[in-house]
């Protein structure tokens, strides 16, 4: 699939209808893969959210609003049999906008992008309250109402998946959202918008505003008929977001940072730990918030640990996303690509040893070697701060209480992993680990129907399953007097 730049602009989704940017402004989104534009973008201000609110204002107060909660999850089975359906032209999109390699998409991506839609399709009509017998003269119970308009910003790294994670249980509640991708990947969101329309959504349930986070997005922020703000991004925007959002006291959802510990044991099955050490750090170029980032092994196997990790950054083939053999692909902009170029910089001069990677891979597009650190100590700015890019650091710890130490030791609270034969280390590391998720003998699968996020700079508030339920509706309490 090709798209020429000189014959494909993209408007924004308001309302049901594609229509230009009010101040006439656009921007390009560039392929990563190559620096080369792929089309113009209809830039949305303060002006086109106001809009897209005031239309999904009156959805919610409208016809989507008084839809019976089995038709709304009609409806959404409905996108997603049209996703399914468009599975090719969204597959390439991706790619196209973001550098993902297709193979990863098509294997994860997509399908949990479906996957989430029919999760919460099947929970629309399943939102329940309870019967408290309170009094005997009083029937009382509360029911959980929608939230009203709901402001997802969404990252770059994940657009179609983690869109998808804040659309679907917010229409499910009965919501409407207005929907800002990242200025850098925009086209998949855009294309759902339209989607879902064609499924029968009614105009002004999902509103789609491609535009700068300092405009749009802080828009989005500060819109007083905005109920809910739901993020997935950088600590230090999610913290711009609480601030803009305590003006007018709005709900809101953090998905930020990680800083991921990975700790391998002696009596792991180090074929499978090292492996998934890799997947964990390289997968998705390391833009990934759980990214396994940080690999804690202990000093009897601190060395074959290093060794093999390196030996499988060296074999990773680099190369077009679009090839179905390309296993890493691009940074997502030439601006990310230097900040982890910098980071490789700092991480030489903090005096870590380099023993894979560590520059550039050739001179058009933003690759960068997947890249590992050996010698690293904890307090190493590259051990400590959230680098999203493929950059392993491997730290050597001695003990339980050590690898503990380490592992705890960062602002971030996302996940964790470790690997051990010892059934009793798996269950005291569970406990003792600060994150949301640990994953044992395995790194980074996730499903919808596990809550998912973290705490301290990792955000707060969970996403998926029944708890997404909670960031998109409220309770009411309903007090019948019955008499005595």
């Amino acid at each position: 699939m090709v798209y020429a730049f000189s014959d494909w602009t993209q408007k924004l989704l308001i309302d049901g209808k594609r229509v230009d940017a009010l101040s006439g402004r656009t921007f390009d989104t560039l392929d990563p893969a190559t620096g080369n534009v792929i089309a113009r973008i209809a830039e949305a201000d303060a002006a086109d959210v106001d809009v897209a609110v005031r239309s999904a204002r009156a959805a919610f107060e409208g016809d989507w609003g008084r839809m019976r909660a089995s038709e709304r999850g009609l409806l959404m089975l409905k996108l997603a049999e049209l996703i399914r359906q468009n599975e090719d032209e969204l597959v390439n999109l991706e790619s196209l906008d973001s550098g993902k390699p297709v193979s990863a998409i098509r294997r994860q991506d997509l399908p949990a992008v479906i996957d989430t839609l029919v999760y919460y399709a099947g929970m629309a009509d399943k939102i329940n309250g309870q019967v408290f017998p309170a009094r005997q003269d009083a029937l009382t119970y509360t029911v959980r109402e929608p939230l009203g308009v709901v402001g997802a910003i969404i990252p770059w790294n994940f657009p179609l998946m983690i869109g998808m994670w804040k659309i679907a249980p917010a229409l499910a509640c009965g919501c409407t959202v207005v929907l800002k991708p990242a200025e850098i990947t925009p086209l998949t969101a855009l294309r759902i918008g339209e989607l879902a329309l064609e499924a029968g959504f009614p105009a002004g349930t999902l509103n789609v505003v491609p535009g700068f986070g300092k405009i749009a997005g802080q828009a989005i922020v500060d819109h007083p008929d905005i109920d809910k703000v739901t993020f997935t991004g950088s600590p230090v925007v999610g913290r711009q977001i609480l601030r803009g959002a305590a003006g007018n006291l709005k709900r809101v959802t953090l998905e930020l940072g990680g800083k991921s510990a990975n700790i391998i044991f002696p009596d792991a099955d180090l074929d499978a730990a090292v492996k998934a050490a890799g997947a964990g750090i390289f997968f998705n170029t390391g833009q990934v918030c759980s990214a396994g980032s940080r690999i804690l092994a202990h000093e009897s196997i601190y060395d074959e640990v290093v060794e093999r990790l390196a030996a499988r950054a060296n074999s990773t083939r680099i190369g077009d996303p679009r090839e179905t053999s390309t296993a890493m692909g691009p940074l997502v902009s030439e601006v990310q690509m230097k900040r982890v170029l910098d980071y490789i910089e700092i991480g030489k001069n903090e005096g870590a040893t380099l023993v894979a990677g560590g520059s550039r891979h050739g001179d058009v597009g933003y690759y960068v070697q997947p890249t590992v650190f050996a010698g690293v100590e904890h307090e190493m700015r590259i051990s400590q701060e959230e680098i999203f890019g493929p950059v392993a650091t491997v730290i050597k710890f001695k003990d339980d209480e050590d690898a503990l130490r380490i592992a705890n030791g960062t602002v971030y609270s996302l996940a964790a992993g470790v690997w051990t034969g010892d059934i009793g280390r798996a269950h005291r590391f569970t406990r003792r680990l600060k994150a949301g998720t640990v994953w044992v003998n395995t790194y980074g699968p996730t499903d919808i129907r596990l809550p998912w996020g973290g705490a301290r700079d990792s955000g707060f508030g969970r996403e998926h399953g029944d708890m997404a339920v909670e960031n998109f509706t409220e309770p009411k309490v309903v007090w019948i007097n019955t008499g005595r």
